[in-house]
């Protein structure tokens, strides 16, 4: 299994295109915070162990994160968004910010959020013993792609982070959240889910000599 990743491993980006809004707010945020956390600043270390409580559970339900998910930084610039799509907004946010707190936790060494890094599809592959299918994994990741409301896709994204965690494999975070925002849209569930498929059947290990992670843009749709 994939155990470390280099600080600043090179992965390709240029097929992406840019972060929307949501993702562009959760990307400035967790970096913010991630830097804080490596640095073991202890406004950064408390407020890291506050946001991970709420991996998988739903957006709102826990006071005590209200002011740290990063989740005001949106209203700047929402203009005039319908309540649903601010609230959708705000789930996804909440989602991918208490991810990474998880995520990153015990790792002060390494980056769990890589801007241009692995999407969900390719990072879960990198779990994977190299050219072989792990069915428990599998299984796990086709979970996830099943969930039917927002809040069960985030308790099975959460178990898929916990291994993850486990084998240092990062996430970019940003991208995940400009996704959980399009997944609630219209018709948003089949562009992500074949974003999702994509980039976990084209990721090739280093040894192959074929390109590392093509991880091609999570949709063909501009994100809010």
């Amino acid at each position: 299994m994939t155990t470390s990743h280099p600080d600043s491993p090179a992965f390709p980006t240029q097929r992406r295109k840019p972060l929307g809004l949501v993702g562009t707010t959760v990307a400035a945020h967790i970096h913010r915070l991630q830097h804080g956390y490596r640095q073991d600043r202890p406004d950064a270390v408390g407020a890291l162990a506050r946001i991970r409580r709420g991996a998988g559970k739903p957006a709102g339900t826990m006071p005590d994160l209200w002011g740290l998910t990063g989740a005001e930084q949106l209203y700047a610039s929402v203009g005039d968004w319908s309540e649903t799509r601010t609230r959708q907004a705000e789930d996804a946010i909440h989602i991918a910010v208490t991810l990474w707190a998880l995520h990153q936790q015990s790792h002060r060494a390494v980056d769990m959020h890589v801007t241009g890094g692995p999407e969900l599809g390719s990072a879960v592959r990198r779990l994977m013993p190299d050219g072989e299918m792990d069915e428990p994994i599998r299984k796990r990741f086709v979970r996830a792609g099943a969930a039917s409301s927002v809040e069960t896709l985030a308790q099975r994204l959460r178990e898929l982070v916990v291994l993850l965690r486990r084998e240092t494999v990062p996430l970019d975070y940003g991208l995940l959240a400009d996704q959980l925002f399009q997944w609630q849209q219209p018709n948003g569930r089949t562009d992500i889910h074949r974003a999702w498929g994509r980039s976990f059947h084209a990721y090739r290990p280093k040894a192959t000599g074929k390109p590392e992670d093509p991880d091609v843009t999570a949709t063909d749709k501009d994100l809010a």
